[in-house]
């Protein structure tokens, strides 16, 4: 087959159609979009923190996106949020959303909330 030979799931598609369609089946996971409110640094949000970053590198690898957002220096961002208690972890997408109050340090627990596909557990 040619360089030029289209196959035939790419037929009538543009060729940035096509680079979308091999960007979308080749990636092997979602990227996960989190958010980690915490209340200062405190030992429970270092905790959580800690925990967080831990589980993503084992577990998510390159896969997501995390951002940390003290509720003392950003106070508006938790109230847009209806954020209530710190640390909060929120995890925006893929959806649906779903919201884990804690240090996260279940890690089994914080994997299945945030819906990891089994098949990646055994990636870490």
């Amino acid at each position: 087959m040619s360089d030029k030979t289209k196959s035939s799931g790419e037929i009538g598609l543009g060729a940035s159609a096509r680079a979308f369609q091999r960007a979308v089946t080749g990636k092997p996971r979602a990227n996960f979009m989190l958010k980690l409110y915490v209340s200062g640094m405190t030992p429970r949000s270092r905790r959580a923190i800690d925990n967080l970053q831990k589980l993503c590198k084992e577990h998510l690898l390159d896969g997501y996106d995390l951002e940390i957002i003290d509720i003392y220096q950003q106070p508006g961002l938790a109230k847009g949020a209806q954020i209530v208690a710190a640390p909060t972890l929120v995890k925006t997408s893929p959806l649906p959303l779903r919201r884990v109050i804690g240090d996260l340090s279940d890690p089994a627990r914080i994997l299945c909330v945030l819906g990891v596909p089994p098949a990646l557990l055994g990636r870490a």
